[in-house]
């Protein structure tokens, strides 16, 4: 009898072991949803954020005209105390060429060469006198201009832009300029229109100017 009881309450207890175990397989087992129905998102995303914007800086222009003169922002480069122009000052004289046919209102341009006051003032004299020359040759027989187009001095020291005191003002003083010397100059007289504001030329007449002479 004693035997019998025993056996039940092991039978029992392993029963309640067993269910206990299959509970905890189950709270431990994957989630699964009844409904795996997709979400549907109303609206359009947002854009995506514009790229920035990459801003080139124009390079400033190595020949530019102005009202009497054309003005190089670059030095014509010669060998040291030669009035040869170098090959590396080719591409910049290319564009004085261009710049000149590009502008056929001018008429004749004056070279002028200046140097610094180291050495003496007849040397720089002569030195920046030939280097005038050897521009004006450049641009007649490279750039096929007429040679009545120009006139060629050197001025040596006696024109300084820069403090010669120092090493920087000596490099500004020695240069070559471009001056206008006979020009094509237009003068218009406009009509506008009170109401709509168009212009109209109403009289247009070009004169040639020479620097220095009264107009």
């Amino acid at each position: 009898m004693s035997i019998t009881r025993t056996s039940r309450a092991t039978s029992t207890l392993l029963s309640s072991l067993t269910l206990a175990a299959a509970l905890q397989l189950v709270a431990c087992g994957p989630t699964v949803f009844e409904d795996a129905t997709a979400l549907t998102v109303l609206g359009d995303p947002p854009p995506p954020p514009p790229k920035p914007k990459v801003v080139v800086a124009e390079k400033p222009k190595r020949v530019v005209v102005e009202d009497n003169r054309i003005v190089i922002n670059e030095k014509i480069q010669f060998d040291f105390n030669k009035a040869t122009i170098k090959p590396e000052s080719d591409s910049l004289m290319q564009e004085i060429i261009k710049v000149i046919k590009d502008h056929p209102h001018i008429k004749k341009l004056a070279i002028e060469g200046h140097t610094s006051s180291e050495g003496s003032d007849k040397y720089n004299l002569k030195l920046s006198d030939k280097r005038a020359k050897a521009v004006l040759e450049y641009l007649v027989k490279k750039g096929e201009l007429p040679k009545e187009m120009f006139t060629a001095k050197g001025f040596g020291e006696t024109k300084p832009i820069g403090d010669e005191s120092t090493e920087e003002g000596k490099e500004k003083n020695r240069r070559v300029e471009f001056n206008i010397t006979e020009q094509d100059v237009t003068r218009k007289k406009v009509a506008i229109d009170p109401e709509s504001g168009e212009k109209t030329v109403v009289d247009e007449k070009t004169k040639t100017v020479t620097a220095g002479a009264g107009e």
